[in-house]
């Protein structure tokens, strides 16, 4: 259901997604859909769990990895803005935006997650810092600053696809994190 889900949202936004839409894409009957979900918000938290474990194994692998601490940020970042060239990712991190606006049990379930990522990657800027790659920089901030641009870059380029290159953005990036080495 979830990756019917998803090449459905490649299409169109989640309000406009109804649950026929979703049975047809799976080829399940409608019955089925309700075996895995009580309502259609349901749908939209199991996309935002999911979209958030590919998140944790994605840090944990780069914790796990004997990487420098600007390799890990890198990595991460990168991970993070490629999300702008899969259009179901776009328009589920669209519609997260949106229903935060306006749904507090959305709001809640994912300031959770953010807050988790934040952790870690505050853990990763203390840790370069402490060993020396990195120039002192709040780190708490700069985790904030990074997870802001991973979501911020891919709604732009929903915006205006043609406003820049992801190789560029990339190589921003990689001047970013260059200037606090240290």
């Amino acid at each position: 259901m979830i990756e019917a889900a998803r090449r459905c949202l490649a299409h169109r936004s989640f309000r406009t997604l109804t649950v026929d839409d979703v049975c047809a894409e799976a080829g399940v009957s409608k019955g089925a859909f309700y075996g895995y979900f009580v309502r259609k918000q349901d749908l939209l938290f199991a996309l935002l769990d999911d979209e958030d474990a590919t998140t944790r194994d994605l840090m944990q692998g780069l914790e796990a990895g004997h990487l420098t601490g600007v390799e890990r940020l890198r990595r991460f970042i990168r991970a993070m803005v490629k999300r702008g060239s899969d259009p179901s990712g776009l328009q589920i991190q669209t519609d997260l935006w949106v229903e935060m606006a306006t749904d507090p049990a959305v709001r809640a379930h994912w300031a959770d997650a953010v807050r988790e990522r934040r952790g870690v990657l505050r853990a990763w800027v203390e840790d370069g810092v402490a060993s020396g790659e990195l120039t002192e920089i709040p780190a708490n901030a700069f985790a904030a600053i990074l997870l802001a641009l991973g979501d911020g870059l891919p709604l732009h380029a929903g915006l205006d696809p043609n406003g820049f290159r992801w190789a560029n953005v990339g190589r921003a990036l990689d001047a970013l994190l260059e200037g606090i080495r240290r």
